[in-house]
């Protein structure tokens, strides 16, 4: 490839027999990913021989450092000495920022799949997925000196910083889903002053519901801009958009304000799972990633002892004054504490320190040398979640089931006030602390996690035994679903049956910790699967599942009062588990002939 040469500015000194080819139409996922478990290094220049490059390489590292003394503590080594391995077409690849969107995934000229080294949540299978074959790539592309260790990446910060910043991240995810729920507190007090029936005041649940079933799509902005202006821009809008709920005067106000709450609200959602990404590795990251994903949940099953006690003691608007209060320090917390960790925006902010250090215009970060518009990138964000679910029969069952159990979740708001003011004649607050069984429960599942982790070690060593490959496959995030497929129906019966005066009232609150055992197993499990089993699409998949989920539980609340009362507590209960059991047989499906559906899929691993 011809290279016009940069009219000024000093040019590196030279590495191997290598020539720097900039190439600024290049997409910024076209490079490929070296990795050893302490440093992902970006490759750049055409090998003769991938072995003799291995071999050459620590003396070529040496001559840099002797060629070099006083070369810029800013100014990567262009890696033309390291080997470029292919990748397989589809068989490893994840998308490159977390929980954001999807790469597009490019061939170069001689048809090969190429990735960003960045951020790469599965490298060890990219790395399994290669083979022998020789890249040419561009030296002065930026990335991290070191991997891991470079000052400038986030998996260098210090331990405790990690963890202060995911836990103002989960607090802020606690704080919107707690929103939801707590606003069902309100209904006695606010439909007496607006002279509203309770279906309508429902209307504000399920819309703030609707708005967080947006939530995927907010991260194609975070790909071109960062996660920290999406977290600062989103959390301002959603604590803009509490001031009308604080002060509303009519219901309608209300549910337009909750609406667009949940859309602001979302992208923290959305964008924070990625966070974890960004600063811990694939094997360190267990434990910060399920106190994130436990956030989500327990918020729904905090808010309404939450918004319950408020509206026991003080007027209902005071639900909004501290849910704005609550927000407005996280937001202060987050422009205080929580940095940019998004690794392509980092690698754009050295590549620009680089050229104003060493004048030379030729160093660029991959995101920089992308060719896709945010449009283009939005509209595709847009368009296959919908792919997915017309064309891939296990992610629309899994969506299926999951929407189910949100669905349910959020039809408790309604039905547990139902049941234990008219059975047990509790209050307000006791209402709220009727879903601490769902709560102890979910926390009881997030513990569960290494033993689970510890049942697909054992699933990959027992493969290994039988085939001699060691390799994972995405059926082995199955097994919590499969066990938690009965907890899920046998505590919905027990919910169901034991919700009689004759009963206990903590009879029917340990059957709906069942249910919420089973149901924590079962997000966590399908969450992992959609991920493993489409990994190349795995914003898009779980962008799905999210659309499905939030407009069941968006559904459910309106229907539910109405189908308890006529159907009577118990049968109505029933209802909902029959429609599980009737799903019950699925993971266990899926895990049995997962692989065989994935070789005839369009979006799915075939291997």
């Amino acid at each position: 490839m011809d290279e016009k040469a940069p009219p000024r500015g000093p040019e590196p000194a030279p590495i191997s027999t290598a020539t720097p080819t900039p190439d600024h139409n290049t997409s910024d996922t076209e490079t490929v990913i070296t990795h050893d478990h302490r440093s992902i290094i970006t490759p750049s220049s055409k090998l003769s021989s991938e072995a003799g490059a291995r071999e050459a390489d620590g003396e070529t590292e040496k001559r840099h450092a002797a060629d070099e003394p006083g070369r810029h503590h800013l100014n990567p080594i262009p890696s033309s000495h390291i080997p470029s391995p292919d990748l397989t077409p589809l068989h490893g690849e994840r998308t490159t920022n977390g929980w954001g969107v999807d790469d597009d995934v490019e061939s170069d000229t001689t048809g090969r799949s190429i990735i960003a080294p960045y951020n790469h949540p599965a490298a060890e299978e990219a790395a399994e997925g290669t083979q022998n074959g020789e890249a040419e790539r561009d030296p002065f592309e930026v990335g991290w000196e070191g991997g891991d260790a470079d000052p400038m990446c986030p998996r260098s910060f210090p331990l405790w910083k990690k963890w202060l910043i995911v836990f103002i991240t989960s607090v802020g995810s606690f704080c919107v889903t707690n929103a939801s729920a707590s606003y069902t507190a309100t209904y006695a007090q606010m439909n007496s002053e607006f002279s509203t029936t309770r279906l309508v005041a429902t209307l504000g649940l399920s819309t703030f519901v609707l708005g967080i079933a947006l939530g995927p799509f907010w991260s194609p902005l975070a790909e071109f801009y960062g996660r920290r202006p999406i977290y600062l821009c989103s959390f301002a809008g959603f604590i803009i958009w509490l001031i009308p709920s604080a002060v509303a005067r009519n219901i309608e106000t209300m549910i337009v304000a909750r609406f667009f709450q949940g859309v602001s609200g979302s992208a923290f959602l959305s964008v924070s799972g990625g966070t974890v990404g960004d600063m811990f590795t694939r094997d360190t990251m267990l434990a910060p990633m399920a106190i994130f994903a436990l956030a989500p949940f327990v918020g729904p099953a905090t808010g309404p002892l939450v918004g319950g006690f408020i509206n026991m003691y003080t007027n209902w608007r005071w639900t909004h004054y501290v849910l704005l209060i609550w927000s407005g320090v996280l937001l202060v917390s987050i422009a205080l504490f929580v940095p940019e960790t998004y690794h392509p925006v980092l690698l754009k902010r050295k590549a620009e320190r680089l050229r104003k250090t060493t004048g030379d215009d030729r160093w660029r970060a991959p995101i920089e040398k992308t060719t896709r518009s945010v449009a283009h990138t939005v509209a595709y964000s847009l368009l296959r979640p919908f792919q997915i679910l017309a064309l891939e029969p296990m992610a629309l069952v899994l969506n299926i089931y999951t929407a189910i159990l949100l669905g349910l979740l959020y039809l408790f708001f309604g039905a547990f006030p139902l049941i234990f003011r008219t059975n047990y004649d509790f209050n307000l607050w006791q209402v709220g602390l009727t879903f601490m069984g769902l709560l102890v429960a979910m926390v009881v599942a997030c513990l569960s996690t290494p033993f689970w982790t510890g049942v697909r070690h054992r699933l990959v060593e027992r493969r290994q035994q039988k085939t001699g490959v060691l390799r994972d496959e995405p059926e082995d995030q199955l097994p919590p679903v499969i066990f938690s497929a009965p907890l899920i129906t046998g505590g919905l019966f027990w919910f169901g049956f034991t919700s009689t005066p004759q009963v206990h009232w903590i009879v029917p609150i340990i059957g709906s910790g069942v249910f919420g055992l089973g149901m924590a197993l079962a997000f966590t499990g399908i969450f992992t699967f959609l991920v493993d089993a489409y990994p190349r699409y795995a914003a898009s998949a779980l962008a799905s599942n999210a659309l499905m989920r939030c407009t069941f539980a968006a559904a459910f609340p309106l229907f539910g009062i109405q189908m308890y009362e006529s159907l009577g507590f118990q049968w109505a209960t029933a209802l909902m588990a029959f429609v599980t059991l009737a799903m019950m047989p699925f993971p266990y499906i899926f895990f049995r002939y997962g692989k065989r559906i994935r070789a005839r899929s369009r979006f799915a691993t075939a291997t």
